[in-house]
């Protein structure tokens, strides 16, 4: 565990994972300072998630990869990518936007279980599957956090997401995931099945498009 001094925070009403690839729109004056401040010094800010008026306890730090746009009145369009998870311990607001001590939180060291890892695959790409969406068995190769490939694009809440977010272990991030599933896929099914009686293009709402979709601040 290590501590970060006065990261950065972004509140936001969603969530980033680690390795997680994200599209912001920033456009509000703090923001916009906070964003200049950690490009010039290439350091890493902190999402998390804020929902009906109180911000999370876990969130994940984010580095900003790409500029993607500027416009005249200081907007920016940019693309950040999730690195590691943190634990607030103390808050500021002596700053435009909010700052925080946070401690990083470490993966454990564990056996992942086999069975499961193929189990939560194979239920994603039914559910991917059912969502119209391409089924790439590539996505799954070589990942030791799975689970964080697989959540971004499960049908889960915000909520849900952030629950997974404060799971200590791959292992039960992974168990939360295909009970998640189990419980999900049925209704999706019966929902396709539905759609093909009544001639209806399949669309699924609950799914981003294959394009990365710009996500404004809350």
């Amino acid at each position: 565990m290590a501590t970060i001094k006065r990261l950065p925070l972004f509140p936001l009403g969603l969530v980033l994972y680690p390795a997680e690839r994200l599209p912001l729109h920033i456009f509000e004056p703090r923001y916009k300072k906070m964003t200049e401040l950690c490009l010039a010094t290439n350091s890493p800010f902190g999402v998390v998630f804020f929902d009906e008026g109180t911000m999370a306890k876990v969130g994940c730090t984010a580095r900003i990869t790409h500029v993607l746009e500027r416009y005249e009145d200081g907007r920016m369009d940019l693309l950040i990518g999730g690195e590691t998870r943190f634990k607030v311990v103390e808050v500021y607001d002596d700053e435009p936007y909010l700052t925080a001590d946070v401690n990083t939180i470490k993966e454990p060291a564990e056996s992942l279980g086999q069975d499961n890892q193929e189990r939560v695959i194979t239920q994603h790409m039914r559910l991917l599957e059912l969502a119209g969406r391409t089924v790439r068995p590539s996505l799954y190769e070589n990942q030791s956090l799975l689970s964080y490939v697989i959540a971004p694009n499960a049908g889960l809440t915000p909520q849900q997401k952030q629950e997974i977010l404060e799971l200590p272990t791959e292992n039960q991030r992974i168990s939360y995931l295909i009970l998640h599933f189990e419980n999900l896929i049925p209704k999706v099914e019966r929902m396709d099945e539905l759609r093909r009686k009544i001639q209806s293009n399949g669309h699924f709402k609950d799914f981003p498009p294959e394009d990365l979709d710009a996500d404004d601040e809350e």
